[in-house]
């Protein structure tokens, strides 16, 4: 039985180009992280500075969180990682799918395979990492139509379809790009406008709290966390973990 609890650990969801990868341009420490690429080695659209390995087998995964901590020895075969980010969820069980399920003799079995992957990373590695964590995910709009409303959520397959990923976090936030009238009234010390965003017009932002216009996603985080003045800020990952470690009074430490 471990006393370990990873508070320091962030879903960043949304759609395609609302500015997911973007928003870990400004992570303190960079090269104190390390990134899993999932995604066929699609480059971030900025220069990183931190360790980079491009997944094409989603336990490698496991390899990567295993690496990163101390084992039953008390060595680390790789020190100095401060955090860790999957880039993305959606791609990685989309690689599951493609890896494991699809080839398998037996599809049922390794569609519950498929499932209790994802329920192992979280439960076994991350719930038990001592280091910041961020997964990305993208959502996908979709009508219920027992509810007889669009919800946006994270797709996934299989039985984890039930619950969805968004379950497994504490902290869910979402991107968007949004028209700069939309975020008046919405001012605070983590909401800046640049001269840059103020020719464009628009501004990629993380929401962290819902609206009425946006009951129907999945975004939540832990009480008191957030002030309403906060719900859109800076799509900078940087200062989420400030947050986190403030509300938590915790911090990942680098070995």
């Amino acid at each position: 039985m471990t006393d370990v609890i990873n508070d320091n650990l962030v879903f960043v969801t949304g759609e395609s180009t609302t500015g997911k990868s973007a928003s870990l341009m400004n992570l303190k420490n960079q090269e104190q992280w390390m990134y899993l690429n999932c995604e066929a080695g699609k480059k971030l659209p900025f220069r990183w500075k931190g360790r980079q390995h491009t997944i094409t087998n989603p336990f490698q995964v496991y390899e990567a969180f295993n690496a990163v901590e101390q084992n039953a020895d008390g060595v680390i075969a790789v020190p100095g990682v401060e955090g860790i980010i999957v880039d993305s969820a959606t791609f990685l069980m989309d690689m599951f799918e493609s890896v494991h399920v699809l080839p398998a003799a037996d599809t049922m079995k390794a569609w519950g395979q498929y499932a209790q992957f994802f329920k192992n990373l979280m439960q076994q590695y991350v719930a038990r990492s001592t280091k910041d964590v961020v997964f990305t995910a993208h959502t996908l709009d979709t009508y219920n139509e027992k509810k007889l409303c669009t919800e946006t959520k994270v797709p996934i397959k299989g039985s984890l379809k039930n619950v969805g990923l968004e379950s497994f976090f504490s902290l869910v936030i979402s991107t968007k790009r949004m028209e700069l009238t939309e975020l008046k009234g919405q001012e605070s010390a983590l909401l800046n406008i640049t001269p840059q965003e103020e020719a464009l017009g628009f501004k990629h932002v993380f929401q962290t709290q819902l609206t009425k216009e946006t009951v129907h996603e999945r975004i939540r985080g832990p009480m008191g966390m957030w002030d309403q003045k906060e719900t859109f800020i800076d799509n900078d990952i940087q200062l989420v973990f400030n947050r986190l470690h403030e509300y938590y009074g915790t911090e990942a430490q680098a070995a």
